[in-house]
This record gives structure tokens, sequence and C-alpha cells, in this order.
């Protein structure tokens, strides 16, 4: 890595971690040069990295017990890392943060205050949160004078319209943070930035963005901001997902307390580890194992998908009063040409055809010509907009 200034990118799970390390370019920009990941923290870690070319830097693993927990790990991070920055200077790192509450619309430097009221949010991210800022804290006691900023995914979808983000209950409770937020922000903010550079035409446009992947969720941009989003108040709501239910009448939740006695751990699990794709099919939360599949039950979980897909494309197109083009990104919607061939068929009636050459061969524009409402696939990058997040707020210090 050359002389400059690098970033590193933390994107902290419940037992794993992925971190990337970029370069800043003359001008502000970055550029990634290392990806990896620490796995198994708090049984057997292993430690993985790689350079752009997909080139082996590292491969370590431990046995139980032996560096276990999230500090030494993370010191052992930033030693490899600046072993290897061949003379440019490590001046932060931005962590993914997927909660921000009302508050935070823009990334921040942490602080001891910033922590106490991301603590605070602890109970609307549950299953994200608590990972998140446990990475922040061991990085800080392992090396202090590292200066770190939060990233937040609900910080692109603050400034949507009030109806967007109000539930209707009474208004002290969402006074009090019952309110719609959404999230995969960073991915949609990315999009918002890459796709006037694929079709410089569509800067002002209305876009439907297709964040489709194990998570999913989508989102209406006009002119690149945030208008409505198919996720609310946690990230469970909206689309069904690999093993999330995606949006439910919340009679179900009062008849399963009621008619089977199920408590709130319970209804937990059953929202967020055993439905979706995974409860309907029976078989797979795995997009390519359901479409691999004869069995009759994967089949409809993809229906059950790709319908609501199709579904939230026209409720999105409605909140903000158009529809000019749709992008398709994350894991299934940048490698699923099936799925986006049974979605855009969905889409017909709007006259949105695909090519079915392009869709297969996973291009940028996938739309055919005759095409009234252009279709494209646009790979995200959360991790750059990370960095790019980093420099700003580090320029700004």
């Amino acid at each position: 890595m050359s002389t400059g200034n690098a970033i590193l990118v933390i994107n902290a799970g419940s037992s794993s971690l992925k971190f990337s390390v970029f370069r800043e370019k003359p001008g502000g920009d970055v550029v990634v040069a290392i990806n990896g990941q620490i796995s198994g923290i708090g049984t057997e870690p292993k430690f993985e990295a790689k350079d752009t070319s997909r080139r082996v830097l590292a491969d370590k693993a431990w046995g139980a017990g032996e560096k276990s927990d999230r500090t030494a790990l993370l010191s052992y991070l930033l030693d490899w890392v600046e072993e290897r920055l061949e003379g440019a200077k490590l001046i932060a790192a931005g962590h993914r943060v997927v909660h921000g509450g009302s508050k935070y619309s823009h990334p921040v430097l942490l602080t001891p205050e910033v922590m106490a009221e991301l603590d605070a949010l602890i109970p609307l991210a549950p299953l994200h949160q608590p990972h998140n800022l446990a990475a922040i804290r061991a990085l800080a006691e392992a090396h202090p004078e590292l200066p770190q900023v939060a990233c937040f995914d609900t910080a692109f979808h603050r400034g949507q319209p009030w109806q967007s983000q109000t539930f209707a209950l009474p208004r002290a409770m969402t006074e009090e943070g019952i309110r719609r937020y959404g999230f995969h922000g960073l991915s949609y903010e990315y999009i918002a930035r890459r796709l006037p550079e694929v079709a410089p035409e569509l800067a002002n446009a209305h876009v439907v963005v297709c964040h489709l992947g194990s998570g999913a969720s989508m989102c209406a941009v006009k002119a690149g901001k945030s208008i409505d989003s198919t996720m609310g108040f946690t990230a469970v709501d909206g689309l069904p997902m690999g093993t999330r239910t995606g949006r439910l009448d919340p009679g179900v939740l009062i008849y399963l307390m009621r008619a089977k006695g199920m408590g709130a751990d319970e209804l937990e699990k059953l929202l967020y580890n055993k439905s979706g794709l995974l409860g309907v099919s029976g078989i797979s939360n795995d997009m390519r194992v359901l479409l691999e599949s004869a069995e009759p039950h994967a089949a409809e979980a993809v229906e059950l998908f790709c319908h609501s897909v199709a579904k939230e494309t026209g409720a999105l197109a409605a909140s903000m009063g158009g529809l000019d083009a749709i992008v398709f990104t994350a894991g299934i919607g940048e490698r699923s040409a099936p799925v986006r061939a049974r979605v855009a068929k969905k889409l017909a009636w709007l006259g949105v055809h695909l090519d079915p050459d392009a869709n297969d061969a996973n291009e940028v524009t996938i739309s055919a010509p005759d095409s009234r409402i252009p279709v494209f696939v646009i790979p995200t990058d959360e991790e750059r907009m990370i960095a790019q997040h980093t420099v700003e707020v580090m320029e700004r210090r």
C-alpha cells in the first residue's frame, strides 16, 4: 500500500467480523486494498485476508480459548494492518452501526456520549446493535488513540416525509421513538451516488432500488433521496427474507400469544430465525437452493418472494409519485437472473421488459430496448460508503 491515509472498515456480527482496508486517493475518493474477516469469535477464531486480486494475505486459526475475546482479536487485526501500510497512515476506523435512531442522520465521530445514546437504541435492534457496539468498545480498548466513526444503516432514511416514517399509533408513542426507521441505508446511499454515473439522465429520477439478499428490503429514491422504504421499526418488516417473516399482520402475534402461549423470546425466534424462505419452503433460506429444488414448497417460497418484490415496487412508485427506473442490488439482486426475470414479468403491465441475454449475464443494463422502464443491476458497496463517510468525518474534525 502506497503512502497516504488509510481507513479500516468494520462490520461486526455476533460471532464474526468483516473488515476492509481502504486507501484514500487524491480528491477524497477511496479504493479498497484488503478484504477479510475474523470468524469463530468466542469459540475457535480464524483470521483471513485477501488483496483485491484475491491473493491470500493471511489465513490463521486459533484453538479454543486462544484469543477468544474481541479486544485481543481486534488488537491482532490492527497490528497486522499497520504492518502492511508501507508508509500509509491509518487515520480512523469506520463502523457499520445498524441503528442511529431519530437523532443521527449523518455519520458521527464516536465519543462516550454518543456511545451512551447508541446503547439506549439496543432495544430497537437487539440482534445487531449490541455486536456493532461491542466491536467499537473492543477496538477502543485495544487502540484508544485511533478515532472511530459510526455510519448508520438508518441515516439515509431520516429525511423521508413524515408520513413515510409514522405509524397510526397514539402520537405520544411516535414521539417516544416508535416509528418507521428503514434500514440498508448505506447500500441505498451508495446506489444513489452510483446510478448517475451509470445513467446520468436518471440523476433526478424516481427510482425503486431492490436490495435483495438474505436480508431484503426496497427503497423509493427520488433525486438521490430516500422517500419511502419497506423496512420499518425493525429489520424484520417488509419483504419476506431468508429466515425473517417480512410484513405480518400484528394480530397474528396476539393470536400466537393467546392461543399458543408464545412469549417474546419465542416470537422473536419465529420472526427472525424460522420464517421467510426457510419457513415457507421447509428446505433452505438460500435462494440458489430453492431455485434448483423440484419441491413444490421451494417453488412457493420463490413465488412469494417475487410476488412481494413486484407488489412493493408498485407501492413505492405510488409513494414517490412515479417510476423512472428499477435497480437490483445485493446478493440475490446482483446474481439471481431467474428472480429478476420473474419480478420483471410481474411488472410487465408497467412496461418492464428484460433482455434475456443481458439478464442472464448480470450486465449493468438488463432491460430490453423497448422497455418503458429501464432496469439495472448495480453491485452495492457498503464498505466503500463507510470508508468515504469516515474520510469526510475526519476532514471536518
